[in-house]
């Protein structure tokens, strides 16, 4: 792919991880500062299965996990016309490029089945989750790091931009992203979630996977139960970062102050 030179971090293979495994900016400083460093064009980091991929720009910020999927699904739309999906916690960004390159967003429920599923229910050409997860078909149907990087390093290549500039090129949403812990439960998700829907009648919801509200301003809010601990997990997008946090924190304190009652 025409890389002329590279670094290796944390090199040794032997099952003793330098940092916190997962790709989140918070574990890749030692990254973020090489790229500096080497004044290199990006730094790459996978998670230990090699299905997730988070990018550092060349001025040694983070491209954003969510964004490695909008990447590279723009560059797949502009050489083939098709449709996407995202599990609908991901961003709003990967609807607006497919919408402006002509083709559908779909989103599913959260999970990598859920959202193969979805793509073969509509042909999508090309899907993930936001977590930097990207799913390409035409390989195969499964979140990828490795083709992933391929693809971005291909798209960084022909757009002729720096990975910030081409950052910049796209649409800016922001996630926040809270939790409730669930000591005393005095209802039921399903019944939480039909007195905050009660609360905002204007706003489209989706139960497909605990509650989605998406308000008229196109702002967003995802409720949802995990399955494995007493925990409601809150996600809001909005176009900026004290929104998501004023949208996601206000939910919180409506479901706080019904499960007081």
């Amino acid at each position: 792919l025409g890389v002329e030179k590279y670094y290796i971090l944390n090199e040794r293979t032997n099952g003793l991880f330098a940092h916190n495994a997962e790709p989140l900016p918070e574990h890749l400083k030692d990254l973020s500062n090489t790229v500096i460093k080497h004044n290199a064009d990006l730094g790459i980091a996978v998670d230990p299965d090699v299905d997730r991929l988070a990018l550092v720009m060349e001025n040694g910020q983070m491209f954003g996990e969510e964004y490695t999927l909008v990447a590279i699904a723009d560059y797949i739309l502009k050489n083939k016309k098709g449709n996407t999906v995202s599990n609908m916690s991901s961003t709003q960004a990967l609807k607006v490029i497919t919408e402006k390159h002509g083709g559908k967003y779909e989103s599913s429920a959260v999970g990598e089945v859920n959202v193969v599923k979805k793509m073969k229910e509509t042909q999508a050409i090309i899907g993930g989750e936001g977590n930097g997860g990207v799913i390409y078909p035409e390989l195969h149907y499964g979140r990828d790091a490795m083709l992933g990087i391929a693809l971005f390093l291909t798209h960084l290549a022909k757009s002729k931009k720096t990975a910030s500039e081409l950052r910049s090129t796209y649409p800016n949403f922001y996630i926040s992203k809270q939790k409730i812990e669930l000591d005393n439960l005095n209802y039921s998700f399903s019944e939480i979630a039909d007195k905050i829907s009660a609360q905002y009648q204007n706003a489209e919801f989706n139960r497909e996977d605990g509650l989605k509200i998406t308000f008229q301003t196109g702002e967003w809010v995802h409720l949802r139960s995990s399955n494995t601990e007493p925990i409601i997990r809150i996600y809001a997008e909005s176009s900026s970062e004290e929104q998501s946090n004023i949208l996601a924190n206000k939910i919180k304190l409506e479901i706080e102050n019904l499960l007081k009652k």
